[in-house]
């Protein structure tokens, strides 16, 4: 009885080709990957490149927005009106509820799937650092509420133009609108996304940036109310600081010619909107510095 040797390890060992190869293409390096991160997030923010369903929330959004602007210019056209209805600088406080839904929808997504999944080493282990990572999703998220707050002001200002209103007033009221969508758009993008990036559940994201741009609305103008039927204008001005849209309202009631909406009162002075202002401007860069901080420790 003959037996057949056993297979020595020599014999039994094969190397397979498996087609891996070295890339031999361009590096675009940190400012590709800066740039593909914030179309990505600018695009997500719309529910572009996503599922049909989270289109439905933003683009929802959108078009409030946009609607009562279209039915302004259709009155202000049919009635060959003198003036639009709202003034530019007053329409992003009007509809300060649907800014403050759309940054509650998007800036936890924005940030807590990264968060959630824990892909967030995944990003830094490429030439993207913890800076770009940042720059990209504040710039990305503020760009995002800029569309949503530009478009209406340019539905109203083509209108105005179509109804033959006087083109130098439209222009300058337009132009200070701009520059108030600016600011509130760089101030809801940073506090959202301060808010959002403390949890990584998305539902806890959604109710803390309402609590903090919504609630804390309403909480302010029911003291300034309070305050205004005690014959106090001196508190109604100092407690709009301590609400974003409020901020907002004083700094281009100060500067931008606006109407304040505070109860009862003018608004903050010249003096007092600087205070505002550097109110608003530290939010901005404190929320920018805490998502640095944030991100510092997640990105380990």
């Amino acid at each position: 009885m003959t037996t057949e040797p056993m297979p020595t390890d020599r014999a039994s060992t094969q190397i397979h080709n498996i087609g891996y190869r070295h890339y031999d293409g361009p590096r675009l390096g940190r400012a590709y990957a800066r740039r593909s991160l914030f179309s990505q997030s600018l695009r997500g923010a719309y529910g572009l490149g996503r599922s049909a369903k989270s289109k439905v929330l933003p683009m929802l959004l959108f078009v409030v927005m946009c609607v009562p602007a279209l039915i302004m210019v259709a009155v202000a056209v049919a009635t060959k009106a003198k003036d639009l209805p709202l003034d530019y600088t007053r329409y992003a406080i009007v509809l300060q509820a649907v800014i403050g839904l759309y940054v509650a929808s998007q800036a936890p997504q924005a940030v807590s799937r990264d968060l959630r999944f824990k892909s967030i080493p995944l990003y830094f282990s490429r030439p993207i650092e913890r800076v770009d990572y940042v720059v990209a999703k504040f710039a990305a998220m503020a760009s995002a509420l800029f569309i949503l707050t530009a478009a209406p002001l340019i539905v109203l200002y083509v209108g105005s133009l179509l109804a033959k209103l006087d083109f130098t007033e439209q222009t300058k009221g337009f132009a200070q609108g701009l520059v108030s969508v600016v600011l509130l758009s760089l101030l809801f993008a940073g506090i959202g996304l301060v808010v959002s990036a403390v949890t990584p559940r998305r539902g806890f994201g959604i109710a803390a940036v309402i609590a903090v741009l919504t609630i804390s609305y309403g909480a302010v103008s029911t003291v300034q109310a309070i305050a205004d039927t005690q014959d106090n204008g001196s508190a109604v001005t100092w407690l709009g600081l301590f609400s974003p849209i409020t901020l907002i309202d004083g700094v281009q009631t100060a500067f931008l010619g606006a109407t304040s909406a505070f109860p009862g009162a003018e608004g903050p002075s010249a003096g007092q909107g600087v205070i505002y202002l550097l109110v608003v401007l530290g939010l901005i860069a404190g929320s920018y510095g805490l998502l640095m901080r944030r991100y510092r420790k997640v990105g380990l």
